[in-house]
């Protein structure tokens, strides 16, 4: 067995490097808004707007964590195709015109890594990435659809500390439907712009590691209600309590880094180095453990999915495809998987 693989293994269960001290994992509201805990969802969550087989409506459930937007008629019933990563929380207060007041604020101690100034560069309109470091791994809040950004990268911030002011920019917002659109996430590579600049040929990168598609999110709303009923509950925990919709073998490789950023999803397998990696997500794509595996993979394969039934697209983000028992990797879902062990 190659050294390399022997250290990477070492490296994920035990890091080499010591982790950094422990910040405050009782999460704060990003905006004054706190009806999240008082069971207020109309009065916490922006609405969507939602035209549906001729019927226009305005659910404010579209503006949770999850799949929660574009519905189809299924023989099962109604079937949300459109997953949803983060949450939109309304605005409290806006000025003679209408447009929102409210502060956008740090959700935890943290350093401001990326920021986007730029309304149309980006989905997300003007927002910022904040890192935060818990336990000696690193995790991102983002902050979108801003008016304004009051911070700079680099800038460490406080608990509560401004980052900026609520808005509307961003694709398909007006002024009735401001938000600010959060997330709570982790990093998927290191070499993201590497691989994106492999795949993505007509769409420059203008957000280097912190583009959306480098972070995955985690039900943050749930997450803050899951902490204020176990205060101190870290991102470990509360995923422990997450099932496997799938998994996917992956090849070893010097590139996967996600062991060594996250060494809490490693889980011992007695084997004294990988020959592959099985990684097993929840339906949103956060990955959930790494086991190392003896068995010998070429290229990620689909190793396992929970039984639905329709096309698997529209219960993975669209990161598995086919039907019933022939589900396996799309095109997009394999390229995703290539990201995590990139170069190789």
């Amino acid at each position: 067995m190659k050294k390399w693989l022997a250290l990477l293994l070492l490296a994920a269960l035990h890091p080499l490097t010591a982790p950094a001290q422990s910040g405050e994992m009782d999460l704060a509201l990003p905006t004054e808004n706190d009806a999240l805990f008082h069971g207020g969802g109309a009065a916490f969550y922006q609405y969507i707007t939602r035209d549906f087989q001729g019927q226009k409506s305005t659910p404010w459930q579209g503006g949770q964590y999850g799949y929660v937007r574009n519905p189809i008629q299924t023989s099962d019933g109604l079937l949300y195709t459109r997953f949803h990563e983060g949450i939109d929380i309304l605005p409290v207060r806006r000025d003679a015109r209408g447009e929102p007041l409210d502060e956008v604020r740090a959700i935890a101690d943290g350093q401001v890594v990326h920021t986007n100034l730029a309304a149309g560069a980006s989905n997300y309109g003007r927002y910022l990435v904040v890192e935060h470091r818990w336990d000696g791994a690193s995790y991102y809040s983002l902050y979108g659809h801003l008016a304004s950004i009051t911070v700079q990268p680099g800038q460490k911030v406080a608990r509560g500390a401004q980052l900026g002011v609520m808005g509307h920019t961003g694709t398909g917002l007006d002024r009735e439907r401001a938000h600010l659109h959060l997330e709570l996430n982790l990093l998927l590579s290191r070499r993201f712009e590497s691989w994106y600049g492999n795949y993505v040929k007509n769409d420059p990168n203008r957000h280097g590691l912190y583009n959306g598609l480098n972070l995955t999110g985690i039900d943050i709303a749930r997450f803050y209600l899951a902490q204020q009923k176990r205060p101190g509950l870290t991102v470990p925990q509360f995923l422990s309590n997450e099932d496997a919709f799938y998994k996917v073998k992956l090849p070893a490789s010097r590139g996967f880094d996600l062991p060594q950023r996250y060494p809490w999803l490693v889980r011992k397998t007695g084997a004294p180095a990988p020959i592959s990696w099985e990684v097993s997500f929840n339906q949103a794509g956060v990955p959930l453990k790494i086991e190392a595996e003896a068995s010998v993979v070429a290229a990620p394969v689909l190793s396992f999915i929970e039984k639905r039934n329709g096309n698997y697209s529209n219960f993975t983000r669209g990161v598995v495809t086919g039907n019933s028992a022939p589900a396996r990797l799309s095109e997009s879902g394999e390229r995703l998987m290539l990201l995590l062990t990139w170069p190789e």
